[in-house]
């Protein structure tokens, strides 16, 4: 049960926020590693933000209808991985909304090989 709490505790101080991720994989690319990954969405990282992987905070980036370098906008939800050490956050314009089915659509082509939960 304490595990929750914290675990509450923090999803909330980071839902709302805003942040600006500097963008490594622009809408209509392709991952460097597993050429057969395209996509559909910007993604990129947040500097300064470490995850538990080491690395940078990754971040999904919706509303965003053509390939950018940088964005800032508020954060919307968490991609809980239960199989991996990371999480995503998922970045949105200000005032604009995604219900978790039109999250879950739009992340898949990158998560249909985690077990993942969208928290919002």
């Amino acid at each position: 049960m304490r595990h929750d709490i914290i675990e509450y505790a923090e999803i909330s101080s980071v839902i709302g926020r805003t942040v600006t991720v500097t963008v490594d994989r622009p809408l209509g690319s392709y991952h460097p590693e597993h050429k057969n990954m395209y996509y559909p969405i910007n993604y990129g990282y947040v500097e300064g933000i470490m995850a538990p992987d080491g690395e940078e905070q990754d971040v999904y980036i919706l509303g965003v209808d053509e390939a950018i370098e940088k964005f800032t906008g508020k954060i919307i939800a968490i991609v809980h991985r239960n199989d991996d050490v990371e999480e995503k956050w998922v970045v949105a314009p200000e005032g604009m909304a995604f219900t978790k089915e039109e999250i879950c659509e739009q992340i898949h082509f990158q998560e249909q090989y985690f077990d993942s939960e969208i928290v919002m």
